[in-house]
This record gives C-alpha cells, sequence and structure tokens, in this order.
C-alpha cells in the first residue's frame, strides 16, 4: 500500500470515528475516553493481554462515567 494512500484512508477514518461523537453528551464522552484511556493502559501494563484490555477498558469506563457526574 503507497503511504499517500495509507495516510488518506487514515484521515478519512479519523475524520468518520470523530463526528460519530457528535451528537453525545459530555458524560458519554467521558465515559468513551475513560474505556479508551483504560484499555490502553491495561494493554500496556498486561503486556497485550486481552483480559488486561478488556479490566482496563471496563474501570476506565467506570472511572469516565463518575468524572462525567460532576
Amino acid at each position: 500500500m503507497k503511504p499517500a494512500f495509507a495516510a488518506g484512508v487514515l484521515a478519512v477514518a479519523a475524520v468518520m470515528g470523530l463526528s460519530g461523537c457528535a451528537g453525545m453528551s459530555t458524560r458519554d464522552k467521558n465515559v468513551v475516553g475513560g474505556a479508551a484511556i483504560g484499555g490502553v493502559a491495561g494493554a500496556v501494563l498486561t503486556g497485550g493481554s486481552a483480559i488486561g484490555t478488556v479490566g482496563g477498558a471496563a474501570v476506565g469506563g467506570v472511572i469516565g462515567n463518575e468524572v462525567g457526574k460532576r
């Protein structure tokens, strides 16, 4: 795959992904952001374990939900 084509595909995917958050409340955005950060942290801390990734995403989502309440 040519680098320019790959960059274009990545840019389109990013725009489509971000536009999906337009109708979300601030609390929903906090939950999604917390789950994403928690998933990455769980994967890093457990060496890429699926259980660690899912666990981190769950914990991050709960934390994002609690932060969104304020």
